[in-house]
């Protein structure tokens, strides 16, 4: 079963897409074209201020409101309607993050059928980075076939 982990490199809050990166470590770990490489990509983020998602990736916009539905829905503990927040030490985006990630998810599953992801037309697979300042996150591709 191959295992890689890959390492996006963000520059604050937004949407990164790596299908090609997921399509690829598929394509190299399957017989592509083979009904015997059928199988489960296992996408997992090892942070707990991003996340994953299946989205839209071909109008900008939908990442463009994603953001901010998520900046409105959870806004940085400075923001006077988050005052209830304790854990303020690493800066006002940090807490909303976490709640930004236990809104989301850190773990995709996406079947793979003959070689290939079967995400539909439009899909593609995001890190959801939930911090201000520039990270290096990680994810791990696990494929079971």
């Amino acid at each position: 079963m191959p295992q890689t982990v890959i390492t996006l490199s963000t520059h604050g809050q937004g949407l990164y897409e790596f299908t090609d990166q997921a399509a690829e470590f598929v394509r190299a770990g399957t017989s592509a074209g083979s009904t015997s490489s059928d199988g489960l990509l296992t996408v997992f983020v090892r942070h707990t201020s991003c996340s994953l998602l299946i989205q839209e990736n071909a109008d900008p916009d939908v990442q463009t409101d994603l953001n901010a539905f998520f900046r409105r829905l959870v806004p940085p503990s400075s923001d006077p309607s988050m005052r209830w927040i304790v854990h303020t030490t690493e800066g006002p985006d940090d807490m909303p993050a976490h709640i930004k990630t236990a809104l989301t998810q850190v773990s995709i599953g996406i079947p793979v059928m003959r070689g290939r992801l079967t995400l539909g037309t439009w899909q593609g697979i995001y890190l959801f980075e939930h911090r201000d300042r520039p990270h290096r996150r990680e994810i791990v591709l696990h494929l079971s076939v």
